[in-house]
């Protein structure tokens, strides 16, 4: 009777071991299909960011302007994301999760598919302008999101899966992107990116837990964030100290051909290592960032200083510029940390600070561009932008040590 007993007990026990198992790998399998959906938004968002620096050439001639002036397209993408992100953040605080991304994916396939239509310079600009604003606030929603479906340990590595989206448009997206608008016309690229926007709303739709809103989410909830401290402190590591990277790699063409002495022939190729270095860099530093958070950022921000630092030292160098190109990618490593901070500190204002720092990501754009030109017109050189980027990594550095200390 007892071994009866005993037998069934054991007969039960595996039962629930495998249903328990079964569980989980159900549990696994629903995550890795959602965050393949908001990546794939992600690599969409990317490819478009990105593409039409390499079609300026194109737009210029077509519009009638300089290629300076078809830069201003560029700058009112970036201006749309510091818009959008805290605007869509605060609106939007209490829409279903899934619901609002796929409103903020199909607006940016909405700007994208106008851009197909334009036939004036101003235009370009308008719905530039509109693709981009969107942008911070999907990246906010799909990171807090993706963090939500894991255990607190693994938060950094889910956000970077997300991030894996945006940093491999490098590799695939862009270079597809710029074929097709230097082939059929810029305005291929924007079908083509308003295209994919597309499926990942429909990827999202099918693969993305339809999950509410928190029960307190409201928008005066999140503009408690632009109260806090702690909120603006992050977003100053990333405005400041993610500047470096843009300060170098906004001139990395001319660096290559007037220092390296590379031919423009080969410039793309050497670029896609930048590419590489920005995949390899974001999950490196997702896994770094779950093992210790605040030493990651610490740690990385130096990672930046060295890396930028040693630009003036070796791009005169054929095979040490080409490390280096790659090396500069990794410098992205930082982006999932930064995202956990600002989930940490920000309290009741989730939402809005996730965007924010993406809002925060494009300040360092800009600031990172204009400084790097400044050093360059009053006769520095080309590689004096790395010891700016240096200078500004140090920068992010000191400001993320005042918020440690508050």
């Amino acid at each position: 009777m007892s071994n009866t007993i005993s037998t069934a007990a054991a007969s039960a026990a595996a039962a629930s071991a495998t249903q328990s198992i079964k569980s989980s790998e159900h549990t696994q399998r629903r995550f890795l299909y959602a965050v393949t959906a908001l990546g794939l938004g992600a690599f969409a968002i990317g490819t478009g960011e990105f593409a039409m620096m390499g079609l300026l050439p194109e737009v210029a001639q077509d519009l009638a302007v300089s290629i300076p002036e078809a830069g201003h397209v560029v700058s009112a993408y970036a201006f749309g994301v510091v818009i959008g992100a805290p605007m869509f953040a605060v609106l939007t605080a209490s829409w279903p999760r899934r619901t609002l991304l796929i409103a903020l994916i199909l607006l940016f396939a909405a700007g994208n598919f106008a851009g197909t239509l334009t036939s004036d310079f101003l235009s370009l600009n308008i719905v530039r302008f509109i693709a981009g604003l969107p942008h911070g606030a999907y990246f906010g929603v799909a990171t807090l999101l993706a963090a939500n479906m894991v255990a607190p340990h693994k938060r950094a590595t889910a956000v970077g899966l997300v991030i894996l989206g945006l940093t491999s448009s490098t590799l695939l997206g862009v270079p597809a992107a710029t074929w097709l608008g230097q082939t059929w016309g810029w305005q291929a690229a924007y079908f083509f990116v308003a295209s994919l926007a597309v499926i990942s709303s429909v990827a999202v739709y099918f693969a993305v837990p339809d999950v509410p809103a928190t029960n307190n989410a409201n928008p005066r909830s999140e503009l408690s964030a632009l109260a806090n401290k702690q909120v603006w402190l992050t977003l100053g590591i990333g405005a400041v100290g993610f500047g470096g990277m843009f300060a170098v790699f906004s001139y990395i063409k001319p660096i290559l051909t007037e220092v390296t002495h590379m031919s423009a022939g080969v410039i793309p190729l050497i670029l896609s290592l930048f590419g590489v270095g920005m995949v390899v860099g974001s999950m490196l530093g997702a896994r770094l960032a779950d093992k210790n958070l605040l030493r990651s950022i610490a740690v990385l921000l130096l990672w930046n200083a060295v890396v930028l630092g040693g630009v003036s030292f070796v791009m005169s160098y054929t095979v040490s510029a080409i490390i280096w190109v790659f090396l500069l990618g990794t410098l992205v490593a930082i982006g999932p940390a930064l995202q956990i901070r600002l989930m940490d500190v920000a309290g009741d204002a989730q939402t809005l600070a996730a965007a924010l720092n993406h809002s925060a990501f494009n300040v360092a754009n800009a600031l990172g561009a204009w400084l790097g030109g400044v050093v360059i017109t009053i006769g520095y050189g080309w590689t004096s932008t790395g010891w700016l980027g240096a200078l500004l990594a140090l920068g992010g550095l000191a400001v993320f040590g005042l918020s440690v200390k508050k």
